[in-house]
């Protein structure tokens, strides 16, 4: 099989790292050329640049030839930039496994209740909007031509080098207190763990909760890591005072505890870090180790 990946960041690059065997060739874009041959050269991927100002030429005749296929990349301002672009490629290849990589942002606010895949889909910002708008695009290009199109809500993503360890370390982080608030989390290897599975068994116009077990106050987390690790506790900051960029204050705006049963009963996946708990607890072993 030929993997190729719009987006070639976190999650999407450690999906290709870990599960770089079951591919003859793995193919990804990133924005901007220049990062393109450094990744290449770090990863072995062949990597094309691909972003609002760039597009490598190579990218249709590489579609043709690709079985699988993984969507990171964000929206643009007018929609999904390769749906724009390469809409006919894709629907004219020979892929047949399509995965896009989504938020739980979609479900909107819903005052701490739990939810799953049958709750409907109610985003406040306009961002959520955006990114519901493409997930419907990409569901009507797979009900369209029959391709087994995917989607991945995912919650808030943590995992080697991106970690509230990491933020404990260097000094950016904040114990905001926000009175019920609470998150969910995933670690990236469980996410890889979620997108083989659905490669081994894909279902065409599926949706997936993407997280993890215990959705927790964000403190509490914070607290948890400087405990395992022994770094400074930041102060306490009452969220209505927090020194907060909009984009992340409308986090706290949202407020919901989200089910992972669907891929635990679909797919079979068991959560190789149920809880943040066990997932800080694996990074500091590694970090020791």
């Amino acid at each position: 099989m030929n993997l190729f990946v719009f987006g070639l960041g976190f999650s999407a690059r450690r999906f290709a790292e870990r599960e770089r065997a079951r591919f003859d060739t793995v193919r990804a874009t990133v924005t901007e050329p220049e990062r393109a041959g450094s990744l290449a050269a770090e990863t072995g991927f062949i990597v094309r640049a691909f972003g609002p100002e760039t597009d490598d030429p190579c990218i249709a005749d590489n579609l043709a030839d690709t079985d699988i296929l993984l969507i990171s990349a964000p929206p643009g301002q007018d929609g999904d930039t390769v749906l724009a672009r390469y809409r006919d490629a894709i629907a004219k290849s020979r892929i047949r496994w399509i995965g896009y990589l989504s938020t739980i942002g979609v479900y909107g606010d819903h005052g701490g209740a739990w939810i799953d895949e049958t709750t409907p889909a109610t985003p406040k910002s306009a961002r959520s909007r955006g990114r519901l708008e493409v997930e419907n695009a990409w569901l009507a290009l797979g009900a369209e031509t029959g391709k087994a199109v995917q989607v991945f809500r995912l919650s808030g993503i943590y995992g080697p080098g991106r970690n509230p360890i990491v933020k404990l370390r260097e000094g950016r982080t904040q114990r905001i207190v926000k009175p019920g608030q609470v998150f969910n989390r995933i670690h990236v290897d469980d996410i890889v763990a979620t997108l083989a599975a659905s490669i081994e068994r894909p279902r065409p116009g599926a949706v997936y909760n993407v997280t993890d077990d215990e959705p927790a106050p964000p403190q509490t987390v914070t607290e948890h890591a400087a405990a395992l690790t022994g770094l400074p506790l930041p102060p306490e900051i009452d969220f209505e005072t927090a020194d907060l960029s909009p984009m992340a204050r409308s986090f706290y705006g949202e407020n919901k505890r989200v089910r992972n049963r669907l891929i635990r009963e679909e797919l079979g996946v068991c959560l190789a870090y149920p809880t943040y708990r066990e997932g800080l607890a694996a990074l500091v072993a590694d970090a020791r180790g």
